[in-house]
């Protein structure tokens, strides 16, 4: 594991609120794949190689950090990758889907009618048909093993620093309730933040509900959804955002991606000037990665 994964952020608001704010770089634990995304495959691809498969299919948007992960997955751990993308195709490829095809993964598009489907049983059926036996990845890559991954980042943290609450940005609220899981199994008092980065979300506390309830037969309520802080909606970069992500490097050396982690910070720094958090209190920020956004956005 690197080393300095947990950094302070000496942030002038922070300090004038009595607030420790850390960030975690869950970017930098793994260069070839970094972030949340690597966490959330672990158990998968065990799974995976147990059950006997060669083949990853999974769904994403054209700009889907989702689909690039497992695309990287592929090619360093020997899986035929096959990315259902929603929508028409569009050349010459954007960076996210070239990379894909660069690591090995086959692209079929979706209209978005057809999209809408991708979690329905007979559907899945007919594309184990189209494509031949493989392991099915949701969208995101957000189930149950997935959850599994993402909650030992809890007891890593907690090996470097006592906190009181733990922010993550959030989009099908995967990583926002395997913390949560975390956090619960540890019996560790804090309470994690996540920062809705889609417009008109709330429809993901049903979905963290149901994913903690399945993984511990109850939901928990170790966890708050923050749905201010989308700045107009998903991949959506307004000029006040970019420049908060540019002057956070300039001040700080950390480069946050647009679609998560600028929001992330942004909103937890608003948070804190709200006094969310009690004078004294220390919270974690999560740098989940994707950076590779960034090629999208011609930064």
């Amino acid at each position: 594991m690197p080393d300095q994964l947990l950094q302070l952020i000496p942030h002038p608001l922070a300090a004038s609120y009595g607030v420790r704010l850390l960030l975690w770089r869950d970017d930098l634990l793994n260069p070839d794949l970094p972030g949340n995304k690597a966490r959330k495959l672990k158990y998968n691809l065990l799974a995976a190689r147990t059950q006997g498969h060669t083949h990853l299919l999974t769904f994403g948007g054209a700009y889907s950090n989702h689909l690039a992960a497992v695309a990287t997955a592929g090619r360093l751990y020997g899986f035929d990758t096959i990315g259902l993308v929603r929508g028409e195709e569009h050349t010459p490829l954007n960076p996210t889907l070239a990379r894909c095809v660069t690591d090995g993964m086959q692209l079929h598009y979706l209209d978005r009618t057809t999209y809408r489907r991708r979690t329905e049983p007979e559907f899945l059926a007919d594309l184990q048909k189209t494509y031949g036996p493989a392991y099915l990845l949701p969208e995101g890559g957000t189930n149950a093993l997935a959850l599994r991954g993402v909650a030992e980042l809890i007891g890593e943290l907690r090996q470097q620093t006592d906190f009181d609450a733990v922010a993550v940005a959030a989009g099908t609220g995967g990583t926002l309730a395997g913390l949560a899981l975390g956090l619960a199994e540890a019996h560790y008092p804090a309470r994690v933040l996540g920062l809705v980065a889609l417009k008109g979300a709330g429809f993901l506390r049903d979905e963290v509900d149901a994913l903690t309830q399945a993984a511990t037969g109850q939901p928990l309520t170790n966890y708050e959804l923050h749905l201010n802080y989308h700045f107009g909606g998903y991949a959506k970069l307004p000029p006040e955002l970019r420049a908060f992500i540019e002057h956070f490097e300039a001040d700080f050396g950390v480069l946050l991606d647009p679609i998560y982690t600028g929001k992330l910070l942004s909103g937890v720094l608003d948070l804190i000037s709200r006094r969310h958090f009690a004078r004294g209190s220390t919270v974690v920020a999560v740098h989940t990665g994707g950076l590779q956004a960034w090629a999208g956005f011609g930064q």
